[in-house]
């Protein structure tokens, strides 16, 4: 592609992921698969443009998000976890060993739950506690995540199979 058309899709990426960031801060129901969905246009970018480029989409992506939208709060899993999953994903798999990729996928997505759990429970919801337990939550987004990366991964063979060659034209 070349550049102009690279700038134009960037832009119409950046604008779907901020509507659908809106979405998701909006709607009273389905926001996971907003999110989810959020996380895929990365993937285009790096495909199509590369790593640095894909570094500059999310940033751009964060901050327009962050400016435009009246929820912050509803940005901050984009911004701590799926807007940049794309490119934690993109350097892992260039690894040559499977077993060490979903170890450093796993480790990656701890640390963004740690992150989160604890800046919210710090900081917004201190006197909140769950009714269900603990571990049985952190066990259940461990389940979430591999499901999530394994959806991510489809995804990506799905544009290079069957979108991509549009792009192309």
């Amino acid at each position: 592609m070349n550049k102009t058309k690279i700038i134009a899709v960037n832009g119409l990426l950046t604008a779907m992921v901020v509507i659908i960031l809106f979405l998701a801060t909006t709607s009273p129901t389905t926001r996971f698969s907003f999110y989810v969905l959020s996380s895929f246009f990365i993937s285009v970018v790096i495909i199509e443009s590369g790593a640095k480029a894909g570094g500059l989409f999310y940033t751009v992506s964060s901050i327009i998000s962050a400016l435009i939208l009246s929820n912050k709060l509803g940005v901050v899993p984009y911004v701590l976890f799926f807007g940049n999953y794309g490119l934690v994903s993109f350097y892992i798999d260039k690894l040559n060993k499977n077993s060490l990729k979903y170890i450093l996928k796993l480790l990656y997505f701890n640390l963004a739950i740690f992150i989160v759990y604890f800046t919210f429970r710090n900081v917004f919801f201190s006197n909140i506690v769950p009714d269900i337990p603990l571990w049985m939550v952190y066990l259940l987004l461990q389940i979430v995540f591999i499901i999530y990366d394994y959806i991510y991964t489809l995804f990506i063979g799905y544009y290079n199979l069957k979108i991509r060659r549009y792009l192309r034209r």
